[in-house]
């Protein structure tokens, strides 16, 4: 009887070492996909050219509304940043014609400001569109998730929530 609990006891050791050896290699397995995740996310900071995909709207005075397909993005780039993005909210000045209802614009970052924190980053920039100012206000987390704060002129302001990523290499047109 003793000696069937004895092996009992060591199976039951040998398991658990195991166990416990496997849990130390997911966490380090886990520690090292971040820190490379965070390594990727300071290089397309550094390079200030990246890609923000929106997955929820935060109008002012409005509730979350998530999007269920990435169509809408901001291509930020310090040469040319390009912006593709819904707009709920209170207009204040409309371009002749009603305009195309969401934030679109293409111009030249102005005055870009990076600072970096604990757990983000903050990016600061004003991009002059064609018809408007736009203060854009980044938070980038070091595991790819961001938001955007956009401030117009002409717009009440309004939040996104989503991930920024590398910018996709153009297509080569034949």
């Amino acid at each position: 009887m003793k000696s069937k609990f004895l092996i009992l006891v060591m199976i039951s050791c040998f398991l658990s070492c195991t166990i416990l050896a496997q849990d130390k290699n997911k966490k380090q397995l886990k520690a090292e996909r971040e820190l490379q995740k965070q390594k990727e996310i300071q290089t397309l900071i550094d390079s200030k050219n990246f890609v923000f995909e929106v997955q929820k709207v935060i109008p002012q005075g409005g509730r979350i509304l998530n999007l269920d397909f990435n169509g809408y993005f901001l291509k930020f780039n310090e040469t040319k940043t390009i912006s593709d993005l819904p707009f709920f909210g209170r207009a204040f000045r409309v371009p002749y014609g009603g305009g195309d209802g969401g934030i679109k614009f293409e111009g030249i970052p102005e005055d870009i400001q990076i600072k970096k924190d604990k757990k983000s980053y903050t990016i600061k920039a004003v991009v002059k569109g064609k018809d408007d100012v736009y203060n854009l206000f980044f938070t980038v987390f070091f595991n790819g998730g961001a938001s955007l704060s956009v401030n117009s002129n002409n717009r009440a302001s309004i939040s996104y929530d989503g991930e920024i990523e590398a910018p996709k290499p153009e297509e080569v047109k034949k």
